[in-house]
């Protein structure tokens, strides 16, 4: 027990004991399990969590292009895909933790203290995602794909600096990652997925790329169990396809980790950026298409009040 990385596994396994038991608990608290045959889209949901956590294992990412192919097919309402994307995906990402905390060479501290940084910032974000409306889940997501398309498209012509050898920040580094990471846990509760910007972050503060990935994992690892538990506690995912997405994921990252383990993915990358691109165009319109009904129901509440 005096290894710092034994301890994080001994923590991350309490959190993952904690997440099964209270989510289950708290989702049939909030009415949330249906069938998991929901929509009659279990199939579909199988293989996009297949395919997006095994490239998600390969540094892609799984919730931006996750969140395109639920919006596509309308599988997941639009309101409950972040909280979706954030429990589904949460034991396939803390079985890439484990992998990569253990393979990969990082300083302790600057792992330990990326990660709480990123909980931080999804249990903040979790609080408010979770109560939004449906239209400001729509504007919010459009914006953060958008986001995320820009920054693949940018890492894609190599805009970012390749980063150093570095494996541990202090001082003023150390701040600004923290500040960051903060921000990405944030994000992540709006869909835009964290492993490619916490890459690029990592890279501009002179680390090597390859450190990148216990931290990025080790902060999703934490971070989605915690931050997850809100949407469920407020009834804001669909708990049914949240399982199938877990029991498709965890294959395709052992898979991932310990079969394939590289890939050439340039092609795959401009995909992923077309699909996301399109994605927040979609759902920037069905916030722009749900708008007039939104102000006629405002109207007829407070024509109703007086």
């Amino acid at each position: 027990m005096g290894n710092p990385k034994t301890i994080l596994f001994v923590v991350l396994g309490f959190v993952t004991i904690w997440f099964v038991v209270v989510g289950i608990w708290l989702a049939r608290k909030a009415q949330s399990v249906n069938s998991v045959g929901e929509n009659g889209q279990t199939g579909f949901h199988a293989v996009v969590a297949f395919v997006c956590a095994f490239f998600d294992t390969l540094g892609i990412g799984c919730f931006a292009p996750t969140a395109a192919a639920f919006k596509f097919k309308s599988s997941v309402p639009d309101e409950k895909i972040p909280g979706t994307l954030n429990v589904g995906y949460a034991i396939p990402t803390i079985a890439q933790a484990f992998i990569y905390i253990e393979s990969v060479e990082v300083d302790f501290t600057t792992l330990a203290s990326m990660i709480g940084a990123a909980v931080l910032g999804s249990w903040l974000g979790a609080g408010f995602v979770a109560h939004w409306s449906r239209r400001k889940v729509q504007l919010g997501m459009g914006a953060a794909l958008l986001a995320a398309a820009t920054l693949m498209l940018m890492k894609q012509f190599n805009v970012f600096p390749p980063g150093g050898e570095a494996l541990a920040l202090d001082g003023a580094w150390l701040g600004v990652g923290l500040v960051a990471n903060f921000a990405l846990g944030a994000l992540m509760t709006l869909g835009i997925g964290l492993y490619g910007p916490c890459l690029i972050l990592v890279s501009l503060l002179g680390m090597s790329p390859r450190a990148a990935f216990p931290i990025m994992a080790g902060s999703c690892a934490f971070l989605m169990p915690i931050g997850g538990l809100r949407f469920v506690r407020e009834g804001s995912c669909s708990f049914s396809a949240a399982i199938v997405m877990t029991l498709a994921g965890i294959p395709a990252v052992l898979i991932a980790a310990f079969l394939v383990k590289q890939l050439p993915l340039e092609y795959v990358r401009w995909l992923v950026v077309v699909v996301v691109a399109y994605a927040a165009l979609m759902m920037l319109k069905s916030a722009r298409t749900e708008r007039p009904l939104v102000e006629v129901n405002n109207q007829a509440s407070n024509s109703n009040a007086q």
